[in-house]
């Protein structure tokens, strides 16, 4: 009999586990033109939120448990924390300059944001403090990263004039290697093992893959474009969004002139026919569990939902103006059912 209760309670403790690590895939669009950010539960296709967060909304990322999400604020020169419980701004951190594309690291503790000039320079700000505890000398950056399934030390940022790649390294505050590309990076992508670099390059219709080990790089190119035409994103720059399957198979590519995006297999080396979204599309952003992909259509004021193994659209929805950057987010459903 008390066998049979202690498995009873080994079970339900289980349960209670699962549950509270069970997550849903929200989609958090940035709306660069706009003051805020819209919320898209990904399973039903709907928005659920629209966050005021400050005129120019630069980037969005989180701290991977989901319960906390950030946006850098262009006008304002401010980091916004965010709850994503209730879906309001809970917290401002001044910054010494303007904002883009932030990088959170896995635990929350750190935030990494590049600042435009004058600054110049890559920050490390500890939450918690509430602060910037350490400043880094990066020429022109403009999008930090976190290599593939995040991390809580390493932190990548592109020095857009320099035409590399700085490895920052969190445990040690300083920086350990710069990766060099041949062009002008823009969004890119870090495999978990470091060994693998892809990115956007200005003027390139496709994209840069760096062999960091070997310090080689090759190009995987897409089909002839139009010019140019997009009202939001510049004409020097056909491919701004990047994104890698979660089992790091394929590469999703969007060409920003084309309304669309394309599928690269990087094993068979082939490209997928087009995939036609909105128009601009811009930014790419997947869920954990692989199945969804969102796309934000910077001059249709929309975002794409696909399907990731059917390679297909399932919805395009309304969102601000501009949207560009955007991050799906596994927020814990014990966050979801009270709102």
């Amino acid at each position: 009999m008390l066998r049979k209760f202690l498995l009873l309670l080994a079970l339900s403790a289980v349960a209670a586990t699962a549950a509270q690590a069970a997550t849903r895939p929200v989609l958090y669009v940035a709306n660069s033109q706009g003051d805020d950010v819209t919320v898209i539960d990904l399973p039903t296709q709907k928005v659920i939120a629209t966050i005021k967060v400050g005129p120019i909304v630069h980037g969005v990322c989180a701290q991977q448990d989901g319960r906390r999400a950030f946006a850098t604020v262009e006008s304002e020169h401010t980091l916004k924390v965010i709850d994503t419980k209730t879906n309001a701004v809970i917290d401002s951190i001044a910054l010494p300059g303007q904002p883009n594309e932030c990088a959170a690291t896995n635990d929350g503790r750190y935030v990494v944001v590049p600042l435009l000039a004058p600054a110049n320079s890559a920050v490390v700000v500890d939450i918690d403090q509430k602060k910037i505890i350490k400043t880094f000398e990066v020429r022109h950056p403009h999008n930090c990263f976190t290599p593939e399934g995040g991390s809580n030390t390493i932190v990548y940022c592109e020095a857009r004039d320099n035409f590399y790649i700085s490895r920052i390294d969190l445990a040690k505050m300083e920086i350990t290697n710069n990766v060099k590309v041949s062009g002008d990076p823009r969004p890119f992508i870090v495999t978990p093992d470091e060994k693998t670099l892809y990115t956007a390059l200005s003027g390139l219709h496709g994209v840069a893959v760096i062999d960091t080990v070997h310090q080689t790089m090759s190009q995987i190119a897409l089909p002839p474009m139009p010019w140019m035409a997009c009202k939001v994103e510049p004409p020097n720059t056909p491919v701004h969004g990047i994104a890698l399957t979660k089992d790091g198979r394929k590469l999703w590519i969007t060409s920003v002139a084309d309304a669309g995006l394309y599928v690269y297999d990087l094993a068979t080396k082939k490209l997928s026919k087009k995939i036609t979204v909105g128009e601009c599309p811009n930014w790419i952003s997947m869920s954990a569990d692989g199945h969804y992909a969102g796309v934000s259509n910077a001059d249709s004021d929309d975002a794409s939902i696909l399907d990731v193994k059917s390679q297909k659209e399932i919805a395009r929805v309304k969102v601000g103006q501009a949207p560009k950057r955007l991050l799906v987010i596994e927020v814990p459903q014990d966050q979801l059912t009270e709102k």
